[in-house]
């Protein structure tokens, strides 16, 4: 590409330079320039202006017909968005255009949502004195609401946060990930040529060690949501004391698979769940938990099919495993691996590294205390821990900092539900992959791995206050 990206016409000659380098040839995608404080105080004044101005005052139908534009938009403008989330993030070009479906669905349902932003009404004569009154509640923007967006899904993550806010009423300033910023320029003129007034989503670019305490803290956002980091999620909650926050943070997901459970199944959800985006997803199957009876079967299946992913151009059709997104990532993965070696655990296939492409990698005979099992591994690497019994995996699943999602795989259903209400997770599957998603059912974790839930409709509600309002009848 070699564009140069920035918002703002006069660079100022002292703004860092960020290189956006295609991580499987390292090729120099574009170059963009990191917000000033002066920028961000910018990007928010003007959104807090078109809020006040425009945006509280927009019809619902007109912001659902936006929205409704816009995925019809990305939909025409699909392959070019897929080839360039491809290129900046080195997702196979299948992955890719996975992702842009999903944006286009989010889209979708936030156009739908912003028609049906229902109250509800009281029955004042409930309470003794609320005779002849009328109650009812109407759901309100909030305002400026200030988002932070991983690399991992830089289109899709990005609309789970601007769509809803468009929907109910709110303007938002965006920081993309500095490592995957282009899919999120294109979203911008997008959205505008989709009719959004200009001024209601606003972008900065720049390292987050830069940017987010000058989001979070300005008196004008009302609202604040992340998705990346434990470490940066927390930071950002202390920084903003009274403000509401979404934090969509790590895991370690476990996937529990029964003697009873269809192996062949199970074995081709893992070997999707663990290894898709070379396992750079914060629902990534980490740890996955085999019933002793059927863990040899189990993992026969599961070496096949990593075995015969195709590790290569993320550009090319028949990719299935493309590179991380940079060789310190690939490096860090395989430091973790060989430590996990040396404390005991066996490889069962993969563990190599080349640039900054690291093997789908299956670890056995592994340790709680590993980084590998106690950590995010981030990274396409499953470890397989054989059980015995059910009240023994579900507190292995449990012992662990996160709590997103998992996975269970059983033909029982009374186990099923059993086990779904046990474990301290923000979702639970039944005979399928943790790293499965859809984009309107409700989505965020427990403990470590952050506050709120996202999907469209979860996140209008915490982009959104609740108003009574009241009427004595004289």
């Amino acid at each position: 590409m070699g564009t140069l990206i920035r918002e703002h016409h006069n660079i100022d000659q002292s703004a860092k330079a960020i290189e956006v380098i295609n991580p499987y040839n390292q090729e120099l995608l574009a170059t963009v320039y990191s917000s000033s404080p002066e920028e961000v105080e910018e990007a928010v004044t003007v959104a807090h202006e078109m809020f006040e101005q425009t945006m509280r005052h927009m019809p619902a139908h007109e912001r659902s017909k936006i929205l409704r534009l816009a995925a019809s938009l990305l939909e025409e403008r699909s392959e070019e968005f897929a080839k360039v989330i491809s290129e900046e993030a080195g997702k196979p070009i299948v992955e890719a255009r996975g992702e842009v479906f999903r944006g286009i669905q989010v889209l979708q349902f936030s156009s739908e949502a912003a028609k049906n932003l229902n109250g509800e009404q009281i029955v004042m004569d409930s309470a003794i004195g609320g005779e002849n009154q009328i109650g009812f509640s109407k759901r309100v923007p909030l305002g400026v609401i200030a988002a932070i967006t991983p690399f991992n899904f830089p289109l899709n993550l990005a609309l789970h946060k601007i769509a809803p806010a468009i929907a109910v009423g709110n303007t938002i300033v965006l920081k993309p990930a500095e490592k995957t910023p282009i899919s999120s320029v294109l979203l911008h003129e997008l959205l505008l040529e989709a009719g959004l007034p200009a001024g209601a989503f606003n972008m900065v670019n720049g390292y987050g060690s830069d940017l987010v305490e000058p989001l979070v803290t300005h008196p004008k956002v009302k609202k604040m949501t992340f998705t990346g980091s434990g470490k940066v999620g927390w930071h950002i909650n202390a920084l903003a004391k009274n403000k509401p926050v979404t934090l969509e943070l790590g895991s370690n997901a476990p996937n529990i698979i029964f003697d009873d459970a269809n192996i062949g199944n199970a074995a081709s959800s893992i070997a999707m769940g663990g290894y898709t985006f070379a396992g750079q997803a914060c629902v990534s199957a980490q740890r996955v938990f085999v019933h002793e009876n059927v863990y040899e079967e189990f993992t026969k299946l599961l070496r096949a099919k990593i075995e015969q992913l195709k590790m290569g151009n993320p550009a090319e059709e028949a990719t299935q495993l493309g590179p991380m997104i940079t060789e310190e990532a690939a490096i860090r993965a395989e430091e973790w691996i060989n430590q996990a070696v040396d404390e005991g655990a066996t490889i069962c296939t993969g563990g190599k590294r080349n640039g900054t492409f690291l093997e789908a990698t299956i670890l056995e005979n592994v340790k709680p205390a590993m980084n590998v099992i106690c950590m995010e591994v981030f990274a396409p690497i499953v470890a397989i821990i054989p059980f015995t019994d059910e009240e023994e995996v579900v507190e292995q699943a449990n012992d662990t900092e996160y709590g997103l999602q998992a996975g269970v795989f059983t033909s029982d259903i009374n186990r099923a539900f059993r086990i779904a209400d046990k474990l301290e997770m923000g979702g639970v599957w039944i005979n399928e992959v943790s790293v499965r998603r859809y984009d309107h059912i409700p989505y965020g974790g427990v403990k470590q791995s952050g506050l709120g839930k996202e999907g469209v409709r979860y996140a209008i509600e915490g982009m959104s206050d609740v108003k009574f309002i009241g009427v004595k009848i004289i």
